[in-house]
């Protein structure tokens, strides 16, 4: 696939047009699961690469719902295919070109989606936040259908040995 005209939404890489930003939730890292009383039972664990452009989003949307109708998760389909279809579009557009990694798990009665793009971290302070407040914004819809859920989202930079950017996004039961 080619990555997509549409302009990044990076500032590093975008025009200077400054969005309003989407305040509703700050970008935390990802809760940590609690560890299940013996280690019993295997909960749905799919994971996969997409390529970095914005048809990539229907084909995650595509394979999560697909993964959760065959493993008797329908409840989940249809906020986790609006909210895999948002990370990954966004994702596209952070770091045009670039592979996307799309992980779906469901444990503990929650289906946690990530998807991890190879944005890089800005050193300069101020761009750093500009290139947040861009993410932030851009995820607008994913807030809404992750709130009505009654779920947490967020983002944060990547561990130091994999660069990048992680959004995740928890939906409990």
């Amino acid at each position: 696939m080619h990555s997509s005209p549409l302009a990044a939404l990076c500032p590093a890489v975008a025009d200077t047009r400054t969005p309003a930003p989407y305040s509703h939730r700050t970008l935390r890292p990802a809760p940590r699961p609690a560890p299940r009383p013996g280690g019993a039972g295997r909960g749905l664990v799919l994971s996969f690469t997409l390529p970095g452009d914005v048809r990539s989003a229907f084909v995650g949307r595509t394979a999560v719902s697909a993964a959760l109708e065959a493993n008797g998760l329908a409840p989940y389909v249809w906020p986790a295919a609006h909210t895999v279809a948002e990370l990954v579009a966004v994702s596209v557009r952070m770091s045009p070109g670039r592979e996307l990694y799309v992980s779906l798990r469901h444990r503990g009665d929650a289906v946690r989606l990530l998807v991890w793009d190879q944005h890089p971290h800005h050193g300069d302070r101020d761009l750093a936040t500009l290139c947040e407040t861009r993410r932030r914004r851009a995820l607008w819809l994913l807030a809404a259908v992750v709130d009505d859920w009654g779920g947490e989202w967020g983002a944060c930079g990547a561990e130091p040995s994999q660069p990048g950017t992680k959004s995740w996004v928890v939906l409990p039961r």
